[in-house]
């Protein structure tokens, strides 16, 4: 298995999802995953997903710029971090953001979302 290319594929899916259907992600948080959203601490794959799906916007497409990944843990974990830009339907300019995932290993083989940190870019 090979961690930068699991971390892209990650990356592509998530991504994608977010896009084009929020609340499909759900599979790939826990109820112990946390999310940190702009400071806010959101616990549980229920909350999180609705903390998602209840943003002030319907459309976005994500561009990433950058993806980083470290092995993490003896468990077989990832580190994942993203950086790039979104933009929001109807807005001339991206939004610059950077995003961690530290990535779990489920036992079927797939990995699950443990913490999620993100946060918009201001320069």
């Amino acid at each position: 298995m090979d961690p930068d290319a699991v971390a892209r594929a990650f990356v592509e899916h998530y991504y994608s999802t977010f896009d084009a259907n929020r609340a499909g992600l759900a599979n790939l948080y826990q109820d112990g995953s946390m999310l940190t959203f702009e400071g806010q601490k959101i616990q549980g794959s229920q909350n999180i997903v609705a903390k998602l799906t209840g943003l002030p916007f319907q459309q976005c497409k994500h561009n990433i710029t950058t993806v980083d990944c470290q092995p993490s843990g003896p468990a077989g974990g990832m580190l994942v971090f993203v950086s790039g830009s979104l933009q929001l339907a109807g807005e001339q300019h991206a939004l610059k953001f950077s995003q961690m995932f530290h990535l779990m290993p489920t036992p079927q083989g797939s990995f699950f979302v443990l913490n999620d940190i993100f946060r918009l870019n201001y320069a």
